[in-house]
């Protein structure tokens, strides 16, 4: 049975069919990997496209955030997602992230959730950021599932946790209302944590039973690092990437191929201005093969 949000897939091979069963939890299924990234190019793209002097100014986050989501389009395995023991293909390419409102022990946090369209590149995914973080900037304003979830706790406890016990049961097997996960970042396809700009290094977050969500991508703290060129160490501005993913809907390969092809899109910045849903040249993948 499909979803609002997701195509049922009836036909999976077997080990696909009987893994949801074996190993029902996301949980259980979390897988990590490392990258890092050298930032040579994608510094100077980034000076170059501010150099137009736009009055909201391009930066690291925005080609990470295009990149992530250059992948999940381009590679189909990464939309698929395991819910009720069934797997499902999402309909749309999405992305969310937590917006620290003001940098502060009891500043606020709100939710932030892009829906990306196929044809979209670097400018379109920086246009809608910068509307989304300008408005959850505000300190008045609050998300609708931040705002939600603020109502639903002023409620007397004994009318709150039963009802909340039934919402869990209904999102489990896929009954729960679209209007109550719509803005929930745990329904969409990526969810990207922004720890360097909080000068956090790298690290990892866990996935979630709650929700649909398959894949996570921490962003640390940008600076110089080691890579290996010619046989030598040579320090050169960089960034690490921890990606956290279920096991279950593709293999190490497919997920090393994928990370692969978003260090080539961050390491090559050009092609961010491509649409997200253009497939790469054979050279390009040739590239990708190599490393």
């Amino acid at each position: 049975m499909d979803r609002f949000d997701a195509k049922y897939l009836k036909n999976t091979d077997s080990m696909h069919f009987i893994m949801p069963f074996m190993y029902p939890d996301r949980c259980d299924n979390q897988t990590y990997f490392t990258f890092q990234i050298d930032l040579t190019n994608l510094n100077e793209f980034i000076k170059k496209k501010n150099a137009e002097n736009p009055d909201y100014k391009y930066n690291m986050f925005q080609c990470i955030v295009t990149g992530v989501l250059k992948i999940v389009t381009l590679r189909s395995k990464l939309s698929l997602f395991i819910h009720d023991r069934k797997m499902y293909k999402r309909k749309e390419v999405s992305a969310a992230f937590t917006v620290k409102q003001e940098f502060a022990d009891n500043g606020g946090e709100v939710l932030a959730f892009v829906h990306s369209k196929p044809e979209w590149n670097i400018d379109d995914v920086h246009n809608e950021l910068k509307r989304q973080l300008l408005k959850l900037k505000n300190k008045s304003y609050v998300d609708e599932s931040t705002g939600f979830m603020d109502k639903f706790n002023k409620l007397p406890k004994f009318i709150s946790r039963p009802v909340l016990r039934f919402v869990c049961w209904l999102e489990k097997h896929s009954w729960i209302p679209k209007a109550l996960i719509e803005t929930d970042p745990y329904h969409s396809s990526v969810v990207l944590a922004n720890l360097g700009s909080i000068g956090l290094p790298d690290g990892y977050h866990h996935l979630t039973n709650w929700g649909t969500t398959s894949m996570f991508v921490v962003i640390g703290q940008s600076g110089k690092m080691p890579f290996f060129e010619n046989e030598q160490v040579i320090f050169k501005d960089g960034v690490k990437l921890g990606f956290t993913v279920d096991e279950r809907i593709a293999d190490g390969y497919y997920f090393s191929k994928s990370i692969k092809m978003l260090q080539l899109f961050l390491e090559n910045p050009e092609l961010l201005e491509r649409p997200l849903n253009e497939k790469l040249p054979d050279e390009l993948w040739a590239k990708i093969n190599m490393k």
